[in-house]
């Protein structure tokens, strides 16, 4: 068994057909059902089902997919980061979600820039889930995100948590109101834009409408909290979450594709949306922004690159990162990444 067999049935699993997965492999058709016939006596096992059009895996073939195509991705993954250790890119790439880009990023690469005129820096617009790929394949070096991310590749840190703000439309009856409670926007309609969710395995805090949070150990005698924390577990869209961690559902959502365009409907008075704070600047001819009381109501800030390859530059962009937060009087807990220690 080599890997030029197993590249062969890859491509035969996923194409159905030996002649496209002949012609992405780069090889004659011949030549791949060689392969792959030999894959299979070395295994003493029928991978494909080879009397049916399209194409069908075996139940054995399907199981062999499943498994070996994620072995596969590790070992390209493995390989890119050797190549990138043994030669490490001078340029450093960095992702971001656009809800960054509204805050400290550019202040941090201006600082970067400044301590290190020598750095080239890359940004790239890139989701929170869609970096953990990017990190892998090498696109990026370090990703702003703002969710957290179980990966046995990827290690993370978190830099800040960001106040939430209610974006409201300046002839909303709340526009002019300067501590808002998620009770009292319950009634309107809640735009959504978070293309990332929240993990299942959140374990929430539940709390009153108006109080402070409480544990769920503190609620287990009571049947009704008991229900309302299942319930908040199984809200992975995270304003929905931040709602119901208050026993809180808005009357009426609508999921647009992303921030600004949630904005714009703000805007044009067709909802409310919650936002991190950075964000306030944007659109304040049409839109109020307006601090909510609740301290819990926050967006973390995380950063995120490989456990076992850390660009020679990272170290220099927490630091200026830690230089900007200090200028601002912003609270934050010096970190580092693994390998930097």
């Amino acid at each position: 068994m080599d890997l030029k067999q197993l590249n062969a049935f890859i491509a035969v699993a996923e194409l159905r057909s030996f002649s496209a997965a002949a012609t992405k492999i780069g090889l004659s058709q011949p030549s791949l059902s060689r392969l792959l016939k030999q894959l299979e006596t070395d295994m003493g096992v029928m991978l494909v089902d080879r009397y049916h059009r399209p194409l069908h895996l075996t139940e054995a073939g399907t199981f062999f997919y499943d498994k070996i195509s994620t072995i596969l991705t590790e070992v390209d993954t493995v390989v890119g980061m050797t190549q990138r250790l043994s030669a490490p890119s001078s340029a450093l790439n960095i992702g971001f979600v656009p809800s960054i880009l509204y805050g400290l990023l550019p202040e941090i690469i201006a600082r970067l820039k400044q301590s290190n005129p020598e750095i080239d820096v890359n940004l790239k617009d890139i989701s929170s889930y869609q970096q953990m790929d990017a990190l892998k394949s090498g696109d990026i070096d370090i990703g702003f995100g703002r969710f957290a991310h179980q990966d046995p590749w990827i290690q993370q840190i978190l830099l800040r948590h960001e106040r939430y703000v209610v974006a409201l439309p300046k002839a909303h009856p709340l526009a002019n109101v300067r501590e808002q409670r998620l009770i009292d926007l319950a009634n309107n309609r809640l735009i959504l834009y978070h293309q990332t969710h929240l993990p299942v395995s959140t374990m929430p805090e539940t709390v009153s409408s108006t109080g402070t949070p409480k544990t769920l150990g503190q609620n287990k005698k009571n049947n009704t909290s008991h229900h309302q924390a299942s319930t908040v577990e199984q809200i992975t869209e995270p304003l929905l979450y931040l709602f119901a961690q208050y026993g809180i559902s808005p009357f009426m959502t609508t999921t647009v594709s992303d921030l600004q365009v949630a904005l714009g409907l703000v805007a044009a008075g067709e909802g409310i949306t919650l936002v991190p704070a950075s964000l306030k600047t944007v659109r304040t001819e049409q839109i109020s922004y307006q601090r909510l009381i609740h301290e819990n109501v926050t967006s973390p800030i995380y950063l995120h690159t490989l456990k076992d390859f850390v660009h020679p530059h990272i170290p220099d962009l927490l630091r200026a990162t830690y230089h900007v937060y200090e200028q601002r009087g912003i609270t934050y807990r010096r970190q580092k990444f693994e390998s930097q220690r």
